[in-house]
């Protein structure tokens, strides 16, 4: 079972968070203080969790912010816990990095099967990562795009993504022209748990795009067809 470090200064939703997964068998971390939460984060010898669940307002340093700082380092999973509703907030915290949101009051049954569905995708990537140790890794114009390490290159120099980054970047550079549709990313990434909208899609697309601005030409190579997904286009077929 996984190691989940629950952020939330409501000390009954707290309690009533870690009670619920603990019974699905995790282990739970409770911080109801932002800086405490941070201190932890940057803690180089404390074991990595295998999911965060961070509270957007919280005492000190709020939610977005512990957010930036744990992508600064980590891929490890965020679920964010907001009492606002408004389209604005949710779109920011997945522009920083967050794998999924849930909005108060929460229901702890919509939780638990947002941290399965979270827990099972990061399994299963591991998994494919076993299974294709020989796997090659993908190479083009400076571009290295490794299944297993998890890890993007350009000319050697790192590029750093998040998990679902990483993801969508594989998923569309493995197969070059084809079209994939914002519904069947959001299924297979996401999970037929995730409730969002479709513009968490875009978001993720186009912090991606940014990322890959560094790599001449590459971002130019996830092309939007309007109307209808995203298609990676072969590096020939890219306008010099």
């Amino acid at each position: 079972m996984a190691h989940i470090i629950v952020v939330e200064d409501e000390q009954e939703l707290a309690r009533l968070i870690a009670s619920t997964l603990k019974e699905d068998g995790h282990t739970i971390e409770v911080y109801r203080d932002g800086q405490f939460a941070l201190d932890r984060i940057q803690d180089a010898s404390a074991a990595e969790p295998d999911l965060y669940i961070l509270d957007l307002g919280l005492p000190r340093v709020d939610g977005l912010t512990l957010c930036k700082r744990i992508r600064q380092n980590h891929i490890t999973p965020i679920v964010m816990l907001t009492a606002k509703s408004s389209e604005l907030d949710k779109v920011l915290g997945l522009e920083l990095g967050a794998d999924d949101y849930i909005t108060k009051p929460v229901s702890l049954r919509e939780l638990q099967a947002r941290v399965a569905a979270i827990l099972r995708r990061v399994e299963m990537m591991a998994n494919v990562g076993l299974a294709n140790q020989d796997a090659a890794a993908i190479e083009q114009s400076g571009l290295r795009i490794d299944p297993v390490g998890r890890e993007v290159e350009f000319n050697r120099t790192q590029i750093a993504l998040t998990a679902k980054e990483f993801d969508l970047l594989y998923l569309l550079a493995s197969n070059p022209g084809r079209v994939f549709s914002r519904n069947y990313l959001l299924d297979n990434l996401w999970g037929d748990t995730y409730t969002g909208f479709e513009r968490t899609v875009d978001t993720h697309i186009q912090r991606l795009r940014r990322k890959l601005s560094v790599a001449e030409g590459v971002d130019e190579r996830i092309v939007t067809l309007w109307g209808v997904g995203y298609k990676y286009e072969k590096p020939d077929t890219v306008d010099a």
